[in-house]
């Protein structure tokens, strides 16, 4: 197979404008993640940076703190996996050859 060095690098730059232009709608983006029914929401933009959190009254209670740090931990995780599936739309071919995010 013989390949031509300067396609490679077209190739490259093209590439890399693409995924340039992807970072920059990811990062206009917002995606919101949810545990414990709904009563713990946290917003991620698409550099996975947390945007907001909305907690319910109810989950605050003072005794079981424990409680609301571990919906807060699911909550994260829903909104990580969210912002994943969206970069992967974006990228679509692009993300075939890429390591797991």
């Amino acid at each position: 197979m013989n390949m031509n060095p300067f396609d490679i690098l077209k190739n490259a730059k093209a590439i890399q404008e693409q995924f340039s232009k992807v970072q920059e709608e990811l990062a206009q983006v917002s995606v919101t993640g949810s545990s414990g029914g709904g009563i713990v929401k946290v917003t991620l933009n698409g550099k996975f940076e947390m945007i907001g959190v909305v907690l319910d009254p109810i989950a605050v209670d003072p005794r079981d703190v424990p409680m609301l740090q571990d919906l807060l931990v699911a909550a994260h995780a829903d909104a990580s996996e969210r912002v994943k599936e969206l970069i992967k739309d974006k990228l679509g071919p692009m993300a075939g050859g890429m390591p797991s995010l």
